[in-house]
């Protein structure tokens, strides 16, 4: 199945950061989060990519022109420096497809954007390529194919710190509490949809308001209630929290380790 990633956003949460790169490729140790994500989909069999482009779109490009597989590989120096082999490879069977989708459009509009790459395809992958994940992806697919609907993502856990609020018509504070402990849940990504959902998405829509609510209205659209790890990159604080967490040893985003 293809997988496609939009990488063109401004990533405003992260705008000191992603004026001089894309938020894509904000560093996760030696590589950035969008390489994370492609081989997470690659170790599940994955390896077709769409990368919808906009902010940041020649620095994407660039960064695969002259990827360094030494970067995050071990390899064997010998010759004086003239001779590199390498022991491990990460992405000599990957195939990418680079389109540039405009730099203020929506999703929708980026999805509807590289709609003739998708010919042939009954199903695909979507992400916001912006989050990690643990997620068994051969477990989510068997899922969604079983269900037979049009359109699912998954359910998460809201991880942020604020704290909801309850008053009452007095505004006394009647309940407080952290949304991490709540029964709030949200969108996380990691979509599948099958080729039939690009006719919900009409000119200037985005995907997630008007497709999804058409979706919504036929019974076509799935939440797949995921509480294992799940975390995307918005904020700074985020990439270090992702960062420490690498230094650790502690990866569960990192399933091509075993």
């Amino acid at each position: 199945m293809k997988v496609v990633l939009f990488c063109g956003g401004l990533g405003m949460r992260l705008r000191d950061y992603s004026d001089r790169i894309p938020k894509p490729l904000i560093d996760i140790g030696p590589r950035p989060v969008l390489w994370h994500l492609m081989s997470y989909y690659a170790h599940f069999g994955h390896k077709d990519f769409i990368l919808c482009l906009g902010h940041g779109g020649n620095a994407i490009k660039n960064y695969f022109l002259k990827y360094d597989e030494c970067a995050s590989n071990d390899f064997v120096l010998s010759g004086g420096g003239h001779k590199i082999d390498l022991l491990h490879r990460d992405i000599d069977d990957w195939r990418i497809t680079f389109v540039d989708t405009g730099l203020q459009s929506s999703i929708g509009e980026r999805l509807r954007a590289v709609r003739a790459h998708l010919d042939g395809e009954e199903m695909f992958f979507a992400n916001y390529a912006d989050g990690l994940s643990s997620l068994d992806l051969g477990d989510y697919l068997e899922y969604f194919v079983e269900r037979g609907k049009l359109a699912s993502f998954l359910s998460v856990p809201a991880p942020h710190s604020f704290h909801i609020v309850e008053a009452d018509a007095d505004d006394h504070v009647i309940k407080l509490e952290a949304v991490g402990r709540s029964v709030v849940r949200i969108n996380g990504g990691f979509f599948i949809l099958r080729r039939e959902v690009l006719d919900y998405i009409h000119e200037g829509e985005d995907l997630v308001l008007e497709p999804f609510d058409r979706l919504i209205d036929e019974r076509q659209l799935l939440a797949y209630p995921y509480d294992g790890f799940w975390r995307n990159v918005d904020t700074f604080k985020d990439k270090q929290a992702l960062e420490e967490m690498l230094y650790r040893g502690d990866t569960p985003w990192q399933v091509w380790r075993g």
